[in-house]
Formats: structure tokens, sequence, C-alpha cells
């Protein structure tokens, strides 16, 4: 048997756990040649306790006081292995040979000394409570022989840990949180009265309860106290007695007493002395308390302080430090005898520290705890001060947070990053969601991309015909444009690879470009960039073009740049596929509403006109404006401004049935009223939501009036001669499909040469003018145009007008229509009328009167056709209709030749047979004539025909069987002579 275990064995049983511990360390240490060794015990809150250590000094038993039982330490790993049997832990003090070399062997930061830590458990029953712990020499690791004896010593130590007898004193173990406050709760006081003249001292019962002294036993002395306290304890508390009494001061003690049971545990005494009038001491009165509980939480307290790993210290009043903790002294660089008594702005390293006292001294000002960062210059390390006053002091805690505000700034910087990017592709995506046409996509891309990647050109094509058409490009010039755009799509340019492979391409300087493309050489100095990023343009699967984003400057593409590159150029392509497709729609829609629009307005004597059409602004649909202008018969015109609310196709086509409709309403020859009736008819059969404002202005250029209805519509603007602008007051009746029949019509008397101005309300109102303010502003360019001399050229005017009010660089969100109509008078010497009577002798004077009157106006060629065509007319009047009868002749761009009667049964033209008598007079009409109608009068009706001033050459050639009706009709007026034949005019 191994000597050693067998002077252990010799022990007598019954030696305190303390004698236990310290022969069971000293004999281990000894056999394995070590340098020293603890054994710790388990203590509460999963702590490790040291209980016992040989051969280390303070500084380095310290740091191991307590530790965490769950932790990697060799006391704790031994724990929690339970090694029974075999090797214990070992852990060896160079890193580089452990198996983890990032798990600590010591506590602290400090190297310990030898060559590793050997430990094994101490179990009592079925659980480990504890571990013995040796710091190896030079021989390392423990040989299996000495792992052996190591299990007997601690087998030993076992045994005779269960002899032992009970602890002399308290044991002073760590209390938890609610542990110390229930121990504070029930702490006992007790009320003492010393007579200090006699020496009588008198006791309550709970004093005598805490100096361990029963009823019976008590004498009332003050020897009963001093027999109670621990003779190591007695003379400074005496000290402190007489000190007090002495300085008419209080007196305050800690001390040890002993209880009923033989140990001693602290206690804590406060009383104060009272005088005679002499100042001699007569009495003093006080408290006592137990004070071991709260004794023993403050040392661990103090403990923990001190080996915690934050900075902390402690100063009075006067900024003078009392209390240092191993990290604080580390950090300021001096022990703690060189701290303790110094102010603390006189240390070296605070004094570096700018604007901490300040900072310090202000928050100790307003008496409330401040917390702050701190850099050390020089050594790059950052530390968070936190200063708590208190009653007596203040305390400041000194924690390193370098790493910790490194990984946190790198986090903020990740995660700012991140949401960078987030916000770019959210900002990116509502702007291309807004994106209507492709020329908004590439604005979107060029304010969303191109500045936080600090590119400075951008260039988006797609495939059209095997080619790539340029749809938008930021900063090149147009010479470079002109090489790309619309180049073949070829190999040996990077868009033919981006698009062929569908992956995207990077070049970070010009000469990897030309590494990759030596045929393009010379591109890169043509385009003024360095580096590129081509990203294929791929929607559903298909890829339809590139993107291209350029720099100034050589720069590299970071793997997350790329990746959000990539996923930009996926949001871009689905925006420009779908602006395609509404690029599209947009111009068939323009299309068609080019086609439903006027090509070119007539060139009328009744007047001249011009007009603009303004689409809304890009983004928005097409919409239903519309205006016309109809030529009619008696020298009269039509002039038509519409607005179909809503924008789109449904809108577009909406306009196109209406202004057929009026044109063919307008053919009718009906009143501006009951036009206005009809088209409101039409409009409420479309649906609810169908709603349409409408003008329609007819003039009749001899009486030089002008009627006008409205349903909903903005009133016209007429500008006289001189200058002068109003605005009829017209009875606003409501839109279309919402009206009432009967409109009002309202006859307007106008000037030779007046303006009539007719417009859509997209011209003069929008969501920042009201229609008041747009008219007003109308006015004023009309009364500008004449006074700038600029009212004669009516397209000059139409472009004044819409320049000054819907402005290109404020795009409007509705469409507007703009009519413009210069009106002519048909002068008295260009109109002959005469009563007839309402006999047969009416179609003879219709002859004579037209033949003087053709030969007045030298338009001889014309007299035989019409006087044909008068006189059938008439003869027709006399016939079917009745009176009063008249002529008349207009001598216009055509020669009109009407006959007003006072029915109003309307002629119908009819296929006549071979046995029928009549019913060949209207086409007869028709043959001769290049048009005729008929139209209602506030009397009756009038029947016109229209016949060219030159007529055409086809209508000179008379064929084989015409000679007889050349013959007949060569003089009809050679029949009046006769008044037999004075009827022979009517044909029919």
């Amino acid at each position: 048997m191994n000597a050693r275990l067998a002077l252990l064995s010799s022990v007598d049983p019954g030696v305190a756990e303390s004698e236990v511990f310290r022969l069971a360390l000293q004999h281990a240490v000894a056999e394995l040649g070590a340098l020293g060794g603890t054994i710790h015990l388990r203590g509460p809150m999963s702590a490790l306790r040291l209980v016992s250590a040989t051969g280390l000094p303070t500084a380095l038993t310290g740091p191991w006081e307590i530790i965490d039982q769950e932790g990697p330490l060799a006391p704790a790993r031994a724990l929690q292995e339970e090694y029974r049997e075999g090797h214990g832990v070992w852990i060896p003090g160079v890193a580089a040979e452990r198996t983890d070399p990032t798990v600590p062997i010591c506590p602290s930061s400090a190297p310990i000394p030898g060559s590793g830590l050997a430990a094994v458990p101490v179990i009592r029953g079925d659980r480990s409570i504890g571990a013995l712990t040796v710091i190896t020499g030079d021989r390392g690791e423990p040989t299996p022989v000495q792992w052996q004896f190591l299990r007997a010593v601690v087998a030993w130590t076992e045994e005779r840990m269960v002899q032992a007898p009970p602890p002399a004193g308290p044991v002073h173990s760590e209390l938890s949180g609610d542990r110390l406050r229930q121990a504070l709760k029930e702490v006992r006081v007790g009320s003492w009265d010393w007579h200090i003249a006699n020496g009588e001292l008198i006791w309550d019962e709970a004093a005598m309860e805490l100096y361990g002294t029963r009823p019976e036993e008590y004498t009332a002395r003050v020897e009963n106290w001093m027999r109670c306290v621990h003779p190591d304890d007695l003379g400074p508390t005496l000290a402190l007695v007489d000190q007090a009494i002495r300085g008419h001061s209080v007196f305050e003690a800690e001390y040890r007493v002993r209880g009923l049971d033989g140990t001693y545990g602290w206690h804590q005494a406060r009383g104060r002395a009272t005088y005679d009038e002499n100042g001699e001491p007569l009495r003093m009165i006080g408290m006592g308390w137990d004070s071991n509980e709260s004794r023993t939480a403050r040392d661990a307290l103090s403990r923990a302080l001190r080996h915690m790993s934050d900075g902390f210290l402690a100063v009075d009043d006067t900024w003078r430090i009392t209390f240092a903790n191993l990290e604080a002294e580390r950090t300021l660089g001096l022990s703690e005898d060189e701290l303790f008594g110094r102010i603390l702005w006189d240390l070296p390293t605070v004094r570096e520290l700018p604007g901490l006292e300040r900072r310090c001294r202000k928050a100790a000002a307003e008496d409330k705890p401040v917390g702050f960062d701190i850099r050390v210059p020089g050594t790059g390390r950052r530390y968070h001060l936190r200063l708590v006053p208190g009653p007596d002091g203040r305390t400041l805690y000194l924690q390193d947070v370098t790493e910790k505000r490194r990984l946190a700034e790198e986090s903020q910087a990740a995660e700012r990053a991140a949401s960078e990017r987030a916000a770019r592709i959210a900002e990116l995506t509502a702007a291309l969601a807004k994106a209507t046409t492709a020329r908004d996509v590439v604005d979107a891309v060029a304010r969303r991309v191109l500045p936080p990647f600090a590119a400075s050109g951008l260039i988006v094509q797609t495939i059209e015909d095997h080619r790539l058409r340029t749809v938008g490009a930021i900063g090149y010039e147009d010479d470079f444009l002109d090489v790309v755009s619309n180049a073949p799509l070829t190999p040996g340019w990077p868009s033919f690879d981006v698009i062929g492979g569908e992956t995207p391409a990077f070049f970070s300087s010009a000469a990897e470009f030309v590494v990759h493309y030596p045929a393009l050489a010379d591109l890169p100095g043509r385009s003024g960039k360095q580096a590129w990023a081509f990203l294929p343009l791929t929607a559903s699967g298909n890829t339809f073009g590139v993107c291209s984003v350029s720099f100034d400057r050589p720069r590299g593409f970071t793997d997350e740049e790329r990746t959000l590159l990539t996923t930009i150029s996926a949001l871009v392509a689905q925006a420009l596929a779908r602006a395609r497709l509404y690029d599209d729609e947009r111009s068939r829609s323009r299309e068609l509403q080019r086609a439903l629009l006027p090509s070119e307005l007539p060139d009328l004597p009744a007047c001249t006109s011009a007009a603009r059409y303004l689409p809304a602004a890009q983004g928005m649909d097409v919409g239903g404006d519309w205006y016309d202008v109809i030529p009619l018969s008696g020298g009269q015109v039509a002039f038509v401004v519409g607005d179909v609310m809503g924008h789109g196709l449904p809108q577009a086509a909406t306009m196109g049935r209406l202004r057929t409709a009026v044109h063919t309403l307008a053919d009718l020859e009906l009143p501006p009223d009951e036009i206005m009736s009809h088209l409101n008819d039409i409009v409420g059969n479309m649906g609810e939501e169908s709603y349409v404002t409408c003008l329609y202005a007819l003039y009749d250029s001899i009486t030089q009036t002008c009627s006008i209805a409205r349903a909903g519509h903005p009133p016209p603007a007429i500008v006289h001669p001189d200058g002068t602008v109003y605005f009829p007051d017209l009875t606003a009746d409501p839109p279309l499909g919402a009206a009432e029949p009967p409109f009002e019509t309202v006859e307007l008397k106008v000037p030779e040469g007046s303006l009539l101005v007719l417009y859509t309300d997209g011209l003069v109102e929008s969501s920042k003018r009201e229609i008041d303010e747009g008219m007003g502003q109308l006015a004023r360019l009309l009364r500008g145009a004449y006074e700038a001399g600029e009212q004669d050229d009516l397209g000059q005017l139409c472009d004044t007008l819409t320049a000054g009010l819907l402005p290109a660089e404020h795009p409007s969100a509705d469409d507007a229509a703009l009519l413009i109509a210069r009106l002519h008078a048909l002068t008295g010497d260009r109109v002959a009328c005469w009563p007839l009577p309402e006999d047969p002798r009416a179609a003879g004077q219709a002859r004579r009167h037209v033949r003087e009157q053709l030969s007045v106006w030298g338009l001889d060629d014309l007299t035989a056709t019409t006087e044909l065509l008068a006189s059938e007319l008439v003869g027709n009047v006399v016939r079917h209709a009745k009176g009063p009868l008249q002529l008349r002749l207009l001598h216009g761009a055509e020669l009109i030749c009407e006959v007003f009667d006072g029915s109003l049964t309307m002629p119908r033209i009819r296929r006549a047979t071979e046995t029928d008598e009549g019913g060949r007079g209207l086409q007869l009409i028709t043959a001769l004539s290049q048009r005729w109608g008929t139209r209602y009068t506030p009397n009756g009706k009038c029947i016109w025909t229209e016949q060219a001033l030159q007529p055409p050459v086809d209508r000179r050639e008379v064929g084989p069987g015409d000679g007889a009706l050349e013959l007949m009709f060569l003089n009809p007026g050679e029949f009046d002579d006769f008044p037999e034949l004075r009827g022979l005019g009517d044909l029919n």
C-alpha cells in the first residue's frame, strides 16, 4: 500500500472537514510533484465554491473562489463527467494541445503556472458534490498510477467528510436573491440599556436570545455580554464603545457572538450614550440584531465584485477611490494599493479621456444614473461607463464593449444595407408599378437604380425583327447611341451573349471587356464608360431584351451587388413587358381615336376654322373628346364639340358612335334642341354609367345668327372683330344621358369676322385650376392675341391657346379639344329672293327670275339647268303643297336654289314605272344637281338644290339619246309667252 495512503488511513475519524481537505490536498500535491491544489464543493445557484487550497497564493486562487459548475473549467468538467475509474479530467496548459483550443483553462485572462490541470470528482452517494484539482508541474499529465492515487485520496476524503462533526460556526454559503430577501425579513432585533456608571446591562427577551443567554443565566451585568463576544472581537468592540462615548457619537460595531449552541454568529449593534449636565456619560441605549446572513451575502458580493469580468470602482463624495476590483486595476494600469485614496481625475488614464470628468460631474449633480461609451486613445478599445450616484459616493461600472460594439455595428451595417436594399427594391417596385409606358420604366430605373450604385449610364434595348431597338438611354452621347441602336442581333456582342445565355455579364474594367470582346476594343472609348453590368430582360420565360448599367470608372461587383442587380433586372423586365403591351394598346387606341376624329376641316364660305386635339398625359388612356364642322344647306354650318366622360377604348368608341349620330342628325337639318334630344336618347340607351357633355352651334351665314344648345358643356367664347371676348349666358342643361328634354336653344347675332371658340373642359379645368379660372385665362389669351395682331392665323391661334392653357411642363390628366371658327356672312349681293304666286304661273316667274339673276352673277352656263330645277321645285309646291311660296338663290362656293312653302310634307324620291305619269321629278333633280335636300323652317319647309359653279365636263357631253331632252329644255322661257303652256314647268 502506498505510504501516503497508509498515513491518511491512520487519521482518526471525526476530524473537521477543513482538516480533511488540507490533508488530502497536501498528500495529493506531494505525490504528483504538483505545484498546488484546490477543492471545490457544490453551492447554490449552479456555483462551485472554493473550500480549500494549498501551495497557491491568494492572487491565483481569487478567481477560483466561485466558478460556474456548468462551465468548461476543469473542476466543473469533473462534476459533469463523474469519472469513477481510470483517468479524470486533464486540461493541458498550452492551448494548442487541447482538443478545443478556445476552451479556457482559467477563469481569468492570466495564465496558470505548471503544465496543466488534473481534476477528479468528489462523490457522496450517487451525486457528485465537488472536485479535487491539482496544478501539475513539469511532468505533465498524471500517469495511470498517479490517477489511481488521486482517486484513492478522493475516496478517503469522501469517507472522512461523512464522519466529520457539524461545523463550529455558520456556513458562509451564498444566498440566492429570494433567500436573502426572506432572511432580511426575518432578522431578529433586540434592545439593550447599559448603565455605564454601575455596569448594569438590561436586555429584552430578543436580546437575550441574540446573545445566547438563557433567562435563568441572565445577571443583568455587562459581563454577560463580554462573555458572549468572541475573544478576537472583544477588544476592537470595546475600543469602539470608548470612542463613541468620548466623541459623543453613535456606537456602531459588528462582531461575533456565541449562541446557545456554542457556535459563533455575526451580530451588529448600534447605540448612543446620554450624559448629565456635566457631560459625564450616564447610559448607552441601543439595539442589536443578527447579521450573520447579511454578512455572508455581503462577503459573497464583495468577492463577486472583486473578480467580476467588468471593471468596478467606488468613489466617495470627493471622487476619491475607495474600492477597485481586479478588472478596474487592469484597465487603469494600477494596483489596488496605488488606486486607493487617489482622486479619480488625477489618474493618467482618466486624464487622457476628454470630457469624461465633465460628463460624470454633470450626472452626479443631477443625481441620476447615466451611461455612455468612451474610447481609450491609442488602444482602439471601447468601454461602456455607467455611473450610479449613491448617498455616500458614486459607483462606476466599466465594461469592455469593443467586440460587442464591433459586432453590433457590423450587424447594424448589414441590417442597414439589407434595409436599404429592401427600400430600393420597394421604391423601384412602386415606381415600376406606376410606369405605364416603356419610357416610364426607363425613367424609373434611372432614378432608382443608377444613384445607389453610383452608375452613370443606362441603355434598355428590346428585340424587334432580330434587331436591338433602344427603348431608352441615359448618360450617352447621340453618336454612340447611333452605333448601338437598331444593331443586328449577331454573335460577338455582349448583348447577344446575355440574351442567348439568359445570364448577366459583369465587366469591372475596359481591359476585362476587351479580353472578352477584342473585336469591340474601340467601344469602351467611344462610350466613355469603364465598367458594365449587362442584365437580360426575361419575363414569362421569354428573354426579349437587355438592360446595360455602366460606370465612369472601373469597379468590381460584389456577390451582393450582382444578386441585387439581377433581382432588379427581373423587376424591370416584368414592368417593361407590361409597358410594351400598354404602348401597343395605347398606339392602337390613338390610331382609332385619330381615325374617329376629322382628318381635316371643310373649307366653307360661311367660315374658316382650325382645331386641335390634345391627348392626356402619358400614362392615361385615350379620351372621348371630339369636335366637328358640318356644312349644311342654305349657307348654314354646324359646329359640334363633345366630351365622353372617362378614358379608354370604350369611351373612344362611344365618341365615334356619337359623332356619326350627330352627322346623321345634322344632315336631317333638325334644329339644335331636337338634335340634342336625339343624342340624349342615344346616350341613355348606352347604360347608366354613360355621360356625355356636348355643345351644338348652328350658324346661318345669311342671317348672321348662331343657335346654340348645350348639355353639361362649358359655354363657347365669342370674340368680336374688335377683340371683345365674352361667354354667352346659356342655360346649363345636364349632361347627355342624365338630361330631360326639351333642351333650351339660344340665338345670338354675331358680326362678320367674329370668332366662335368651342372647347372641352380639359382645356380650362384641372385638379389645380377651377373652370372659371381657366375660362378667364382663355379670355385673356384671346384678347392678347388680338392685341398682338395674331388673330388671322387660326392654326397659330390654336397653338397659342393650348400652349398657354396646357403647358408641356405640366402634363394634363384629361384630354382636350379646341375648335376655332371665323364666321363669315353671305352678303346681300350674293342672295336673291322672290315671292311667287300660288298658281301655275309661279313656275314661269321662277324661271324668269333665275335667268335674270344668273345673268347678273355671270353664271349663264348654269341658267338652263337652274331654270329646270327651279321650275320643277316650284311646280311640285303648286301641285302638292301650299303657300306662301318663295324662291331664293344663293351665290357662294356653290349655286344654291331654294324653294320655300308653308307645308310640312316632305317629298320622297321613288322609282317610277314605264306607265306612271308622275314620280320622275325628284329623279330629274337628282340627276341635274350636285346634291339636294329639304329642311324644316319655322313656317313650313325648304327644298333646295346645290350645283357646282363649274359644271363637270361629263355633264356637257350629250349622248345620242339625249338630243330631244336638250332641245326640250334648250330655252324653257320661250313658253312663257303662251298662257296655255305656262304650267309646262310642272314635270311631275
